[in-house]
C-alpha cells in the first residue's frame, strides 16, 4: 500500500473511532512517519479532492462524509458524536462506518428539527427531499460553501 492511502485510511480510521478531526502529529504516529512525510501527503490527497483543510493548511476541516468542525448535521453511533458536511454526507457517515446510525439535523426551509434512523440498509422511506443550490460537478470550486 502507498504511503499517501495509509495516512488516507489512517485520518478515516481516526474519524471512525473518535468523531473528531486528528491532528498531524496524530496521524505521523500512527502511521510511524515524519511529520513532514505527512503533511506532503496531505497536499496529495488535498489535489486528489479527498481532503479540504482549515487556512493553516494542516487542520482538516472535511474528510468527506466527516466533518472537522462542528456542524448542524449529527450523526450518533454506537455512542460515538459525528459532524458530517452536509445533508448528503450525514447519510454517508453510517454508510462508511457500516452500522446503523441516528442522524440529527433541520430542515433549512421550515427550520424544523429533523431526526432519522439510518439502519445498514440506509434510511426507510420518506417523503424528504434533498436539494443542492450547487450542481455536483461545481462542488470542488467553494466546497464550504456548497
Amino acid at each position: 500500500m502507498d504511503f499517501d492511502t495509509q495516512v488516507k485510511l489512517a485520518i478515516y480510521g481516526h474519524f471512525a473511532e473518535t468523531g473528531q478531526r486528528p491532528s498531524p502529529e496524530d496521524m505521523a504516529t500512527r502511521v510511524g512517519a515524519d511529520i513532514s512525510n505527512v503533511r506532503d501527503a496531505y497536499g496529495r490527497l488535498r489535489a486528489a479532492r479527498l481532503l479540504l483543510f482549515e487556512d493553516d493548511g494542516v487542520s482538516i476541516r472535511m474528510a468527506p462524509p466527516f466533518s472537522g468542525v462542528p456542524t448542524q448535521h449529527i450523526v450518533e453511533s454506537e455512542g460515538v458524536r459525528y459532524y458530517a458536511n452536509c445533508a448528503w454526507d450525514s447519510l454517508g457517515i453510517p454508510a462508511a462506518l457500516q452500522r446503523p446510525a441516528t442522524v440529527h439535523s433541520r430542515c433549512e426551509q421550515s427550520g424544523e428539527p429533523l431526526h432519522l434512523q439510518v439502519g445498514s440498509d440506509g434510511p426507510p422511506p420518506s417523503d424528504w427531499l434533498f436539494h443542492c443550490l450547487v450542481p455536483a460537478a461545481k462542488w470542488w470550486v467553494d466546497l464550504v460553501f456548497t
